[in-house]
């Protein structure tokens, strides 16, 4: 590189304790490649080798800079491992249980003792703090092992009155002091929170009447200075501010959406409403998303009571949707449902109302404890892990100053947010709801669940047009790209019925790109996509055929059907599709009309998303095989299984798979490795198998390695472990395709196309010029996806620079910095990932910049 001069923007490099970040300091100076950048580092940093200047340019905000970095010594490297040593940390479970929590536990115990520290558990939750005795327990590393797939909470939760006085509390504090325990992770409610928060408020207090009563000695109240404190939310209502999702509510909603399936196919068979009853007394989120995942009728939640003629709408909506041909009516009631006044609202009154009014065949199905049930989701299980390692983090970094946090979830980022701010503001929500103050309830409750609310009511309440023709407003297309993924029916469904509200023409258009050039396109109404939520697969068909070779073809039809915009729902082959239809632009005026892409695959392979509409369903269901296949060796003893996934290219499957179901090893073609990596999990299983944990679980990339197929991994395993344990493998295939939308999936997809088909309808009017549609500027061919945290229309011709489209895959992928922890939670000598740190926010912040999901 030729030496110039270049405007330098210095930064110091800090180290966290777990982390290393560059923050600008000063704008100035010149500094040329050829020179040796010396900056000394940080005085509260020691052992600290000298920042250098690489002679790679980068720019900030237009600037060039040089790039630099820290050269960090082998022990600050493993800092991390280092962290807790003379430290100990109790975790416990209070309150209600949720799915989900045993990952929880799992995680803080396992990164606890990864980084020196000693993890103690605390069974039956406050009680067992108080009792103390067996009941706070040293945890090992194989005392979490098979505790992933499990629901409930295995350390036990229960209600504790003694904990609630200070009497109580004292008794907490001199177990923990005489154990050495300063950290406290509890997972549970906003109740079990605030106990913890006047726990830790206390402390000093606590230790001063401990010690004068002679129950500790002044050396182990100096030992125990100050507690630290951290929350995870666990709690399958979602009624926690300052979370999008709290630990419990996804696998909740699984148990809620299996039910709402089974008891379709029997009202369609004898033509019945059916009211469901689901958890919530004072949050409606369940019932909520339960009914924008099932396409029901009506939905009641205690945040926005019905108006004061709530009976008349309610049975004139219910004998409209008869009238359109639907075969049922499912309507979903939270249990705390209230009217205006403040008057319950039962699953019995409504039954009572429509059988009386309307004579339909109604039955009534409480859920009750079933919603707690079962099995916890991958959703939770990841979320669970990621909080947890998160928690552990937090307690160790923690200081007398540090206020007690809550660990929470932003988009798909973890962040810290003082407790009690979270604390106060869902009481706030309870006293707003009190008050009849309903519209600052909702907005308390955030924007994801405004968003969610105001496309339930578009969807369910608004009356669709009558008829169509010259007075449509516009006409739009929509189509399925690339291979089948769960909750491609769904996005449709929600995409055809915003554009008929909206006063448009839609049309669907059969098998993709080729159904398009074919003609084989069809007008929708609002009946055609009845009961497609739940669906699985694509019903309009999808091929992976590219528009390029039939453009001409296209672009006659789009003539013939006056196709003014056009939504594409599918992979990697819809955002390539997209790129091609803006080359063709310059061909064919045809094809200036706006589009937008809306990434469904379960390759989770779609530059400009974090996710894609049918990647939770597809990672559902290899989670799911895994448990089976794991507890198919628990009789056998010493076993390992080898997993083959689909993903193409991508390793989200594979990774994430394993992380939610303990896999020892995942194979990924982003993360390259060699004959010694095989050889090193090799020798770990065999290590493994000395214990009392005797199963393993390896997955594999479909195309993680050319060379290094599942075959070869599987008989290299199969030669290694001759007289130690077994090999199987199994290749899952196709059924990663199959299958009903996940809730998760089904609510994503419903909110993309309602949020696609809005934006469309804008695009359109700014393209009206002189009586026809001309759009031919960058953002009029979008993908929509998810960033970190919102919804976002990203110019396709933008992300062709972070695509890699020999292997189909994003350059970066955010899911990359979980890897980590995978492999800390199967006992991997590995670092902690560096390049995430949840800072603590502030939930006023938080909320202006919350996902809009």
């Amino acid at each position: 590189m030729h030496k110039e001069e270049f405007h330098l923007k210095f930064f110091t490099c800090v180290i966290q304790s777990r982390g290393l970040v560059r923050t600008p300091q000063s704008t100035g100076g010149e500094a040329s490649t050829s020179s040796m950048l010396i900056q000394k580092p940080p005085p509260e940093i020691d052992n600290m080798k000298y920042l250098h200047a690489t002679d790679d340019p980068d720019t900030v905000e237009g600037i060039p800079i040089l790039k630099t970095e820290w050269i960090m010594t082998h022990e600050e490297h493993h800092a991390a491992k280092t962290l807790g040593i003379g430290k100990a940390i109790a975790v416990l479970t209070s309150g209600g249980d949720a799915q989900g929590m045993n990952a929880a536990v799992r995680a803080v115990v396992r990164v606890g003792i990864f980084t020196g520290a000693r993890v103690f558990f605390v069974h039956e939750g406050y009680q067992g703090l108080v009792d103390g005795g067996d009941n706070i327990r040293e945890a090992t590393w194989e005392s979490v092992s098979m505790m992933l797939q499990l629901g409930g909470t295995v350390i036990g939760s229960a209600r504790c009155k003694d904990f609630r006085e200070r009497e109580g509390r004292l008794r907490a504090a001199h177990n923990l002091v005489k154990r050495g325990i300063t950290n406290l992770c509890v997972i549970g409610g906003d109740g079990s929170l605030t106990g913890a928060d006047t726990f830790r408020s206390e402390w000093s207090d606590l230790l001063s009447d401990l010690q004068k009563a002679g129950k500790i000695t002044a050396e182990e109240a100096t030992k125990s200075s100050y507690l630290n404190i951290v929350g995870l939310v666990g709690s399958i209502d979602n009624d926690f501010c300052g979370t999008d999702m709290t630990i419990g509510t996804d696998s909740a909603l699984h148990r809620i959406i299996e039910i709402v399936d089974a008891i379709t196919t029997t009202a369609q068979s004898h033509q019945r409403t059916f009211v469901l009853e689901v958890m919530g007394r004072h949050c409606g989120y369940l019932a909520l998303v339960t009914s924008l995942s099932c396409g029901a009728d009506w939905v009641f939640i205690p945040e926005c009571p019905p108006d004061d003629d709530w009976e008349e709408h309610l049975c004139r909506r219910l004998s409209e949707t008869r009238t359109r041909g639907s075969r049922l009516n499912i309507i979903i009631v939270a249990e705390g449902a209230i009217d205006k006044t403040g008057k319950p609202i039962t699953s019995e009154d409504i039954k009572n109302l429509v059988v009386k009014r309307l004579g339909y065949d109604t039955r009534v199905t409480v859920l009750g404890h079933v919603q707690r049930g079962g099995t916890p989701s991958a959703f939770d299980r990841i979320l669970g892990s990621r909080m947890g390692v998160e928690a552990v983090m937090a307690l160790l970094e923690g200081t007398p100053d540090t206020p007690a946090c809550v660990v929470s979830l932003s988009g798909n980022q973890a962040v810290r947010l003082p407790l009690m701010e979270c604390v106060q503001m869902t009481k706030d929500v309870t006293k707003a709801m009190n008050d009849r103050k309903f519209d600052e309830a909702m907005k308390l409750r955030g924007r994801s669940f405004m968003n969610n609310w105001e496309v339930y009511k578009l969807l369910a309440h608004v009356r669709p047009p009558v008829s169509k023709g010259p007075s449509s407003i516009h006409t739009v297309a929509v189509m399925n790209v690339g291979a089948p993924a769960a909750g491609m029916n769904a996005a449709v469904r929600s995409t055809v019925r915003i554009g008929l509200i909206q006063g448009n023409r839609v049309l669907v258009v059969h098998d993709g790109f080729e159904g398009l050039a074919k003609g084989q396109i069809e007008e929708a109404g609002w009946s055609y996509v009845g009961g497609w939520t739940g669906q699985g697969g694509s019903k309009l068909g999808t091929k992976r055929t590219l528009p390029k070779k039939s453009f001409e073809q296209i672009s006659a039809n789009i003539t013939k059907f006056n196709i003014q915009g056009l939504v594409i729902i599918g992979g990697f082959e819809a955002y390539t599709g997209g790129l091609e239809l803006m080359e063709g632009r310059k061909l064919f005026d045809e094809l200036c009309i706006p589009f937008v892409v809306i990434p469904a695959t379960v390759s989770n392979n779609v530059p400009g998303s974090d996710f894609s509409v049918g990647a939770d369903t597809a990672l559902n269901t290899i989670c799911t095989t895994c448990d089976r296949i794991k507890q198919s060796a628990a009789g056998t003893k010493r076993r390992v299984f080898i997993i083959e996934t689909m993903g193409g290219y991508c390793g989200y499957l594979a990774t994430m798979a394993g992380l939610a179901a303990g896999a020892d090893a995942a194979y990924i073609f982003e993360e390259p490795f060699t004959i010694r990596d095989l050889q090193a999990n090799v020798e770990h299983l065999v290590h493994k198998m000395k214990t009392t944990v005797k199963r393993g679980l390896v997955l594999r990339n479909e195309k993680c390695n050319e060379n290094y197929t599942t075959d070869f991994i599987f008989n290299l395993y199969s030669e290694e472990g001759k007289g130690i344990f077994d090999s199987r493998k199994n290749v899952l295939g196709h059924m990663q395709q199959g299958g009903s939308p996940t809730p998760f999936d089904r609510n994503f997809a419903t909110k993309m196309g309602a949020k696609a088909m809005n934006w469309m309808s804008g695009k359109i009017k700014e393209s009206y010029r002189n009586g026809r549609i001309f759009a031919n500027t960058p953002d009029s061919g979008c993908v929509l996806g998810m960033r970190k945290r919102a919804l976002v229309f990203q110019p396709v011709t933008e992300l062709k620079e972070q695509t890699d489209f020999d292997h189909r895959i994003p350059k970066e992928q955010w899911w990359l910095k979980l890897r980590p922890i995978l492999k800390i939670l199967a006992k991997y000598e590995i670092d902690l990932d560096t390049s995430e740190h949840a800072h603590l926010e502030h939930i006023s912040r938080k909320r202006s910049g919350e996902a809009s999901i």
